[in-house]
């Protein structure tokens, strides 16, 4: 199989399956897995492996930067305690739960921790494909958790394959170092390759030269954190948060809406291309099985994707009542979701191409040369949970969603008002002395006046006062945008809104830039005769 079909036949797939989702209304990953699943019947397709190196080295670091550059740091902090015990207790306690099950159904210890530990996180992009119409806060922990548990999961993978191939004893005091060294030095990696490239940021000269440098930064980040056997995943979230936090003071208006717009296309086309890569993976899965009859892999891997749901369910409706009974203060007790309202957080419990590319990973002899036995049915039943999550679970998450009910995000209007009137009046105090820097008459003064306090557009006039005119309102454009960014970091908006009136702002310098740099075509739109 060339590789070039293999392209054609992946972009006429997402093409064909993202139409066919908005015409139906149908869930889109599941309509690409079933067309994966087409694909690999084919006899062009048949012998299709996924490479996990290209999951894990290739388009997990692509993803997981741009859902961290995306996220909101603040509720991240204001949410920190339920996404660190999601990340790291629910991915342990499902990996137990999956290990037990798949134990009592007569696999091995070690090959049942391997299997635990490979169904044990949520997938980012499965997640982040079926939930969108969530609460910002809600989402934005489902989100930080699907990036998170990655890590978590990476690295107990690591040490149960360690076991099962019996390159070494299991310890809980070893793998508890494990996971100190992996957590702690992807975070120091990924924080200091996104410092480091501050200063470069600033130096680039033009915004394409940007777009590459953002590119590159996942994989700058991953690659030093694999090198050094820690997290690549932590290594890249880290990075993506810290060059949000960054960005705005360092990146470029038009460097901005051009890696915006290429990281929303590359996202979608990674995520999707990942369901039906998927998709064309699973009938090989399913030949590929010789340890078990395909019946008892089957029935295997549904009662495993019944475990991986109840386990989730119970610790949404246990742990956190339990927390509430240690932490009494009042600011908890106003951040509390009902029962229903907890449902949705149980439910978004999907597993996609990231488990499956774990799975893969699991090596086919152990280092004395003998064979790691059930692995294909690892791969099988990782398959059959991926399947079952996203059949189930994803269409099925907004009906759940619109039943718990949660109430309208005034937050984010309130601070989107806030955000509005300070960089306004920030605006207006700022105007009299720039107005006097670019020698502006009264009359334009006042129309600027009146463009910020209405939002309508100045008059023109002549072309030497209109190109003054226009370097003013780009000069009160850089005030509105230090006000908003100062907002942020007091922690008075969210980064959420930051980012949304970041965009108009980025718009309208590009529209006056634009102006500035082509005068003719605002001559001729004032003129007659030319239009």
């Amino acid at each position: 199989m060339e590789s070039l079909e293999l392209i054609v036949v992946v972009a006429i797939g997402v093409l064909s399956m993202g139409w066919l989702s908005r015409r139906t209304g149908v869930s889109e990953p599941l309509l690409l897995l079933g067309a994966g699943c087409l694909v690999g019947l084919t006899p062009s397709f048949a012998s299709f492996a996924l490479s996990p190196d290209v999951v894990l080295f290739l388009f997990l670091p692509a993803l997981l930067y741009w859902e961290a550059l995306t996220s909101s740091t603040r509720e991240i902090r204001t949410n920190f305690r339920s996404i660190a015990l999601q990340s790291t207790g629910l991915v342990l306690v499902t990996a137990v739960a999956v290990a037990a099950v798949a134990h009592a159904l007569g696999y091995d210890w070690p090959i049942a921790f391997v299997l635990g530990a490979v169904l044990a996180p949520t997938d980012a992009a499965a997640v982040s494909a079926v939930a969108k119409a969530m609460p910002r806060r809600i989402l934005t922990v489902l989100r930080t958790e699907s990036l998170l548990n990655d890590g978590t999961a990476l690295v107990l993978l690591a040490v149960t394959i360690e076991v099962a191939t019996d390159e070494r004893p299991f310890s809980w005091s070893g793998t508890t170092i494990a996971f100190a060294e992996s957590y702690a030095g992807g975070i120091l990696i990924g924080a200091a390759i996104a410092l480091l490239l501050v200063p470069i940021r600033l130096r680039l000269p033009e915004p394409l030269l940007h777009s590459v440098l953002s590119v590159a930064t996942p994989f700058l980040a991953y690659l030093p954190a694999e090198l050094l056997h820690v997290s690549g995943v932590l290594a890249v979230v880290t990075a993506g948060l810290v060059t949000s936090r960054f960005g705005p003071r360092v990146i470029g208006s038009g460097a901005r809406v051009q890696a915006i717009a290429f990281w929303e296309v590359a996202s979608y086309l990674l995520n999707s291309s990942l369901f039906l890569l998927v998709g064309i993976q699973l009938p090989a899965a399913v030949t590929a099985l010789t340890s078990v009859t395909l019946a008892q892999a089957t029935i295997t891997g549904i009662t495993v994707s019944v475990a991986v749901f109840g386990t989730r369910l119970a610790w949404f409706y246990s742990i956190p009542y339990l927390v509430r009974l240690l932490d009494r203060r009042p600011q908890q007790r106003e951040r509390r979701i009902n029962a229903s309202q907890r449902l949705p957080l149980a439910w978004a419990g999907m597993r996609g191409a990231i488990s499956l590319a774990a799975a893969l990973t699991v090596p086919v002899a152990t280092t004395e040369g003998h064979t790691v036995g059930q692995r294909d049915a690892v791969v099988f039943i990782t398959a059959v949970v991926i399947v079952v999550t996203l059949t189930l679970l994803g269409p099925s998450l907004p009906a759940v969603v619109r039943r718990a009910r949660f109430p309208e995000d005034e937050d984010k209007a309130a601070e989107l008002a806030l955000a509005h009137g300070h960089m306004s009046s920030a605006a207006l105090r700022a105007l009299p002395e720039l107005a006097q820097r670019f020698e502006i008459p009264e009359a334009d003064t006042l129309r600027i006046v009146q463009d910020i306090e209405d939002h309508t557009a100045a008059a023109p006039g002549t072309a030497r006062r209109r190109e003054r005119v226009r370097r003013l309102e780009l000069a009160l454009l850089q005030v509105k945008r230090a006000t908003l960014t100062g907002l942020r970091d007091a922690d008075r908006i969210d980064d959420i809104v930051l980012r949304t009136l970041q965009e108009r702002l980025d718009a309208e310098e590009l529209r006056l830039a634009r102006e500035l740099n082509h005068p003719m075509a605002e001559t001729f739109r004032d003129d007659p005769e030319h239009s």
